[in-house]
């Protein structure tokens, strides 16, 4: 028996607190750039997290029963790695192109975990819709990567680098979905795995920062906030609704609720940071997230469709 609820106004209302949050956290990170660097920022705000995790789960001992390093450590610590890969790759294209392309390319990962588990997973083969999603989302990259007018102008090689090292940030936030996905993670409560991440990423990251040159730290008033946000909201509170989330509706639909971020995302830059949309980038960030919905919610888009297939008395789609 199905426990999971349908869709209501309480899912639809922490889906938006979520996304926006999530599409809020590249615009304060590059808002806040010239106080405290983007990689330090995450890197701090990931070790802080971590500490209010292992707090939630001092508080909730049925979450820390059967922890354990054994059987896990190497897919924990893989999944750390690429977390911090991916925050490593978003907090450089910062310094290079706009928070709304970064949130634009880091939202391709689904289409880079589908891909990998397509060869990875037996039970995750692509149908046929999901490819169709892939070839589509790869169209809007391109269009959203080479069109728009900003990559004629002289600047355009540092905003194509940024661009393409978001691109990088999507394809490891993919990567370590297809490790959890196919590793003794899939077993292991979210709360350990995130736990896992945030530990890793906080030395990955901060070490990085130092060899990277992203080591200015300047305890303004903004820079003091935007840690608070990014620790608070961002890594712990959005990501325990997120959580919460799955275990009470059916994953497909939440996941392409959670599309919403980058349109969020590149709104709050345009409002906040005076970013410009381009028209060809606007057009490829539409097809990115139509290809995205084919890709994670095929399931759910064959389910709606054979309902009305069926109330019109015809067989429903296989």
């Amino acid at each position: 028996m199905n426990s999971r609820r349908p869709i209501d106004a309480s899912a639809l209302g922490l889906m938006l607190v979520f996304c926006l949050c999530l599409g809020l956290q590249q615009v304060v990170l590059k808002a806040t750039g010239d106080d405290i660097s983007p990689v330090l920022q995450i890197g701090l705000r990931s070790g802080l997290a971590a500490v209010l995790v292992i707090l939630y789960l001092w508080l909730h001992p049925a979450k820390t029963l059967n922890f354990t390093l054994k059987g896990h450590l190497g897919a924990g610590l893989t999944a750390g790695f690429l977390f911090a890969l991916e925050y490593i790759l978003a907090g450089e294209a910062l310094r290079f192109t706009t928070a709304a392309h970064t949130v634009v390319f880091l939202y391709t990962s689904p289409v880079f975990a589908a891909l990998i588990l397509h060869f990875v997973v037996p039970d995750e083969r692509l149908a046929p819709l999901q490819w169709l999603g892939i070839a589509i989302a790869l169209a809007g990259i391109a269009t959203a990567f080479l069109l728009p007018e900003s990559a004629n102008t002289e600047a355009s090689p540092n905003l194509l680098l940024g661009d393409l090292l978001a691109i990088g940030g999507g394809a490891a936030w993919g990567l370590t979905t297809v490790v959890i996905r196919s590793s003794s993670l899939a077993s292991t409560p979210s709360e350990h795995t995130l736990l896992y991440q945030l530990v890793v990423g906080c030395v990955l990251l901060v070490t990085s920062a130092w060899l990277l040159g992203q080591w200015h730290f300047e305890p303004t008033v903004p820079a003091l906030a935007s840690l608070t946000f990014q620790t608070v909201v961002v890594s712990f509170f959005a990501l325990l609704i997120w959580f919460w989330l799955l275990r009470h509706y059916p994953a497909s639909r939440i996941s392409v609720l959670s599309l919403l971020t980058p349109l969020f995302g590149v709104a709050l830059g345009a409002v906040f940071l005076n970013e410009r949309i381009e028209p060809e980038f606007l057009f490829g960030t539409l097809l990115v997230l139509a290809g995205i919905l084919l890709v994670s919610g095929h399931e759910w888009l064959r389910q709606l469709l054979g309902f009305r297939v069926k109330k019109s008395g015809v067989l429903p789609l296989e």
